[in-house]
């Protein structure tokens, strides 16, 4: 079964944000990855030293069932703005659930990333629906998953 969890991007204070969550939510976060961890043939070449230092992608449990996740955005790929910095990240437990949601969601919307194997080990895609709602689907491959 699904689950779904809020996804907040930020325009380079990703880190103090999700700081400032921890210490009302608690907790301790077991991802945190800068997009200086990104292989090369992931387009690393492309983007700043600025840039690199960023938060790739952040998580903090706040719930048994909910986890906060966040990222900020790369200046020279995307444009940070109020309305567009929240999205629904869907966590499923198979490639198929992930490939039903994804093709069932995205119908009519427009596509950011394609759903793919990543080289963090999941099974990942994002788009934004035809109502202009942000999406994100996540398959983590125990066979995989990089430990982290």
């Amino acid at each position: 079964m699904a689950t779904i969890n809020p996804y907040l991007t930020f325009d380079g204070n990703c880190e103090e944000a999700s700081n400032f969550y921890r210490s009302v939510f608690g907790g301790a976060f077991p991802m945190v990855r800068k997009f200086s961890d990104m292989p090369l043939e992931e387009g690393m070449s492309t983007i700043s030293d600025e840039a690199k230092r960023r938060i790739m992608h952040i998580t903090l449990p706040i719930s048994a069932e909910t986890i906060l996740m966040g990222s900020d955005t790369i200046p020279e790929m995307h444009t940070h703005k109020i309305g567009n910095n929240i999205a629904l990240s869907i966590n499923t437990d198979s490639r198929e659930e992930a490939d039903r949601i994804f093709h069932g969601l995205s119908a009519d919307g427009n596509l950011t990333m394609h759903l793919e194997d990543t080289f963090w080990g999941a099974y990942f895609g994002m788009w934004t629906d035809k109502f202009g709602v942000n999406w994100m689907v996540n398959y983590d491959d125990p066979s995989k998953v990089q430990a982290h």
